[in-house]
């Protein structure tokens, strides 16, 4: 959802580079889900060792339906530049990221969830520190994990430049849905449908030229200040919509640092950061 030709969009990796982060050690095309749905995920390592062997882990959210046609790149969602890249630093930052292949959204994330649960062991991996990213048009499904009804919920997640809930009779998100074809699962979801006990970490982009997302952020933003949401707000005023992507400057390195440290935050036990980007 750029404005820039497609092959940018599709190799592009976020501006924030960091020595190392090309050496991590990845478990490619992990299968998950039914043996029938040929659902796989790559799956990224820190590269140090843990004291307890189970380390805490992010997924990275793919909220486009795998079947959609036409197909913008032959690239799956975690073959892109920005995921590989995100992947990448999450796991120089101590932390285990998982990027998957899917058909429908919203199960098959669940599906990831599950398989994390079941294969915790194999994976190395704690599931009680799970925490999910997602941006853009993917944010809506990453919502549902957040959902009273959830069955399975992070212990955080982060929401970037992206689409939230349609509030107050708004239609900004569904209106965007249809345009975009991204899943939209909070239709006829409301604030009280969402957990309070989830960290929230929301980034906007100040110059976003996609109008439902800051009229979607900004809603959100509202409520959750009256609901008292554990929301740590993070504004690019002068960003344009993907600013880690497309906006090289000290800002939007500065906000994917603390996109790191949140994380890590939430999902680690407490220690030193100063050996971390």
């Amino acid at each position: 959802m750029t404005q820039s030709p497609p092959g940018d969009i599709f190799t592009r990796r976020v501006c924030l580079q960091l020595d190392g982060m090309d050496a991590m050690t990845v478990r490619r095309d992990v299968a998950y889900g039914p043996p029938e749905s040929r659902l796989c995920m790559d799956v990224y390592y820190p590269p140090d060792e843990t004291d307890d062997s189970r380390w805490p882990a992010v997924i990275i959210v793919a909220g486009y339906p795998g079947t959609m046609e036409p197909r913008p790149t032959t690239l799956t969602y975690k073959e892109i530049g920005w995921t590989v890249s995100m992947c990448q630093l999450i796991a120089l930052s101590g932390m285990v990221a998982i990027a998957y292949t899917n058909r429908d959204p919203v199960a098959d994330l669940q599906a990831v969830f599950e398989h994390i649960h079941e294969c915790a062991r194999s994976l190395r991996i704690d599931p009680a520190r799970v925490g999910v990213i997602a941006v853009s048009g993917n944010v809506p499904t990453a919502l549902t994990t957040i959902m009273q009804d959830a069955s399975r919920t992070p212990a955080c997640a982060v929401f970037g430049c992206g689409c939230l809930l349609d509030l107050d009779g708004a239609t900004d998100v569904a209106n965007a849905a249809r345009q975009f074809g991204f899943a939209n699962p909070g239709v006829g979801r409301t604030f009280a449908d969402l957990r309070r006990d989830v960290p929230l970490l929301i980034t906007r982009a100040g110059r976003d030229q996609f109008p439902a997302m800051n009229a979607s952020i900004d809603s959100f933003i509202r409520h959750g200040l009256i609901e008292n949401l554990p929301i740590t707000f993070v504004n690019h005023a002068e960003g344009p919509h993907a600013f880690d992507l497309f906006d090289d400057s000290r800002t939007s390195r500065d906000i994917i640092r603390q996109t790191l440290r949140f994380l890590r935050q939430h999902l680690t036990a407490e220690r030193s950061d100063e050996r971390y980007p």
